[in-house]
């Protein structure tokens, strides 16, 4: 199913999002995002008004190429368009070193490097957001909005002053771990639950200072909590679910998640296997999730971070055979999560493809959420967020 993304903005524009109005299409087909020849004048007013769409962890990769979707090699004109499509603004896309035997540095330069060339290459279509200021551009100008963040700190070393050289590269956001272990503090997965470390505290001061998000997804909790306590900014969770719905490592505990908001930060919910335990999560999850964020963050500290791309699995039986591949090299690397399992989708299988966004403003109003709410949850919190850090 897909909405045109026209019917969209024109809907959105003129009843808050007109979430009773909001029709699917089952079509078969990506929406097109051309204008008709002679309408520019009135296309700029309604993408001018329509509601902003961010995904605080997410892309536009095409996941049947069978390429890391944080690889350019995964973009391409069919994931551009339905990532347009869609309505979605702008993303937080990963780059840069996550894991292996590369050094973290070169590669995370080499990376970001690589996505300049891309943006360079599509900039009909693509938008490198520096400021908050480019995401409203983003959507004014009709293209997606890329925000570059990392996955992990591992790339400082042992010098905090590299993040100042990753902000000038343009690197928006940047989260203190992964799954593992590293030089800043614990992962998720690390049972010692130890905090922030010295050089830890001296890396989140100097995002502070460059004006980078301190994004603590798939940190520990002491880890995470140490950093919202050390942050002298607000800080974000891009994408994560909540331990008291799924006791799973990588979900937050209400603990870290009441922190996060208390100072003023933002929770991404996802939309990834860790929504449920020992079986595959849907729509139905997600929802139970962000009612338990807004009841304990409020509902202007909530958003979304699917940790997904927008095209939908055109081969679900090839794909789960990849997907087998996957789990098991992570695990082999150490890097996997409880919750990871080959027989579970990371995406939840009933809102996927070009109409997810807005299936979800539509399931959020059948659940009771006002539509000044859904707006917030859907991409106007994250700007706001972005215009206090940027």
């Amino acid at each position: 199913m897909t909405i045109d993304r026209r019917e969209f903005v024109r809907i959105g524009a003129g009843s808050a999002l007109g979430l009773a109005a909001l029709r699917a299409r089952a079509t078969g087909e990506s929406a097109s995002c051309t204008e008709p020849a002679g309408d520019h004048g009135a296309a700029a007013a309604a993408r001018a008004s329509a509601p902003f769409i961010i995904d605080a962890l997410g892309g536009f990769a095409n996941p049947n190429l069978g390429e890391s979707d944080i690889s350019t090699a995964a973009v391409d004109d069919r994931g551009l368009r339905d990532a347009r499509a869609s309505g979605l603004t702008a993303v937080n896309q990963t780059v840069g070193y996550v894991n292996g035997a590369m050094d973290p540095f070169e590669y995370s330069v080499a990376e970001v490097a690589d996505w300049d060339r891309l943006m360079r290459s599509r900039d009909a279509e693509l938008l490198k957001v520096l400021t908050a200021a480019d995401i409203r551009r983003a959507r004014e100008t009709g293209r997606i909005g890329v925000i570059l963040g990392f996955q992990t700190a591992a790339m400082m070393g042992s010098d905090a002053q590299r993040v100042a050289v990753f902000a000038n590269l343009g690197v928006r956001v940047i989260q203190l771990t992964y799954n593992v272990r590293n030089q800043l503090g614990d992962g998720a997965m690390v049972g010692e639950n130890r905090g922030l470390t010295p050089f830890g505290r001296e890396v989140v001061h100097a995002l502070n200072e460059n004006r980078v998000m301190v994004d603590l997804s798939h940190s520990g909790e002491q880890t995470c909590v140490d950093a919202i306590a050390e942050s002298r900014s607000p800080v974000i969770i891009s994408h994560t679910g909540c331990r008291a719905i799924a006791d799973l490592p990588r979900n937050k505990s209400d603990r870290e998640l009441r922190a996060v908001a208390e100072r003023g930060g933002l929770v991404g919910v996802y939309f990834m296997p860790f929504l449920a335990i020992g079986r595959q999560p849907t729509a139905d999850d997600l929802l139970a999730h962000i009612d338990h964020a807004v009841t304990v963050c409020g509902e202007d500290h909530v958003c979304i971070g699917t940790d997904g791309t927008v095209s939908q699995i055109d081969d679900m039986t090839k794909y789960l055979e990849e997907l087998k591949d996957e789990v098991a090299a992570r695990k082999a690397a150490g890097i996997g999560a409880t919750g990871e399992r080959a027989d579970i989708a990371p995406f939840l299988p009933d809102l996927q493809g070009p109409g997810k966004f807005h299936r979800l403003a539509e399931l959020l109003s059948e659940r009771g959420h006002p539509a000044s709410r859904i707006e917030k949850i859907l991409g106007g919190n994250f700007l706001g967020f972005a215009e206090r850090i940027w």
